[in-house]
């Protein structure tokens, strides 16, 4: 008897990761249009402001998130014309400028932290034992670097070499500063 190819783990892996990351993303569309953001606008801002003096080089957010370069600077001329950031220049390369998180931007990413936090928790890390958090957090990082190794451009990680000080999944926005 041979073994149907799709009941092969490979596939049941992949379907998995994209039933529950469908499932997580639902439940925080809702969550940030009652914010007033979209889960772009909110990734930009989180990314930002987990960065080290909550900016970073354009070229390295479009690295960091989904976003084309040009993708890249239409939400930021959208979010800079909302006030939740602003551009600066980058003063060693005349090419290049910085997204901010603006003082408006911080609080309202501080005013939408609580109900994701939550929403995490009660959908995603609260489901899992510590140890099973700790394994899954490992392996999704190896994924993630293996498909997504710009993912923390322009971080302090990539400078430094660490990945824990970038993507430390611990962190909380506390004026701008990571916790």
């Amino acid at each position: 008897m041979t073994k149907n190819v799709f009941d092969d783990p490979r596939i049941t892996a992949v379907g998995l990761l994209v039933e529950a990351h469908a499932g997580l993303s639902t439940r925080f569309a809702t969550q940030y249009e009652e914010n007033g953001l979209s889960a772009v606008e909110f990734e930009v801002l989180t990314r930002l402001a987990r960065s080290p003096g909550n900016q970073l080089r354009m070229t390295d957010l479009a690295a960091q998130t989904s976003l084309s370069t040009s993708g890249v600077t239409r939400v930021v001329d959208r979010m800079e014309r909302d006030g939740l950031l602003c551009r600066r220049a980058c003063p060693s390369d005349r090419r290049s400028s910085y997204a901010v998180v603006t003082r408006s931007g911080l609080d309202r990413l501080n005013e939408t932290l609580p109900g994701h936090l939550k929403i995490i928790e009660q959908w995603f890390t609260g489901q899992l034992e510590p140890q099973e958090l700790e394994a899954l957090l490992h392996a999704l990082r190896k994924v993630r670097d293996a498909v997504h190794p710009g993912a923390i451009a322009g971080s302090q990680a990539a400078d430094t070499g660490d990945e824990e000080t970038a993507d430390s999944e611990h962190s909380v926005v506390r004026s701008g500063r990571r916790r």
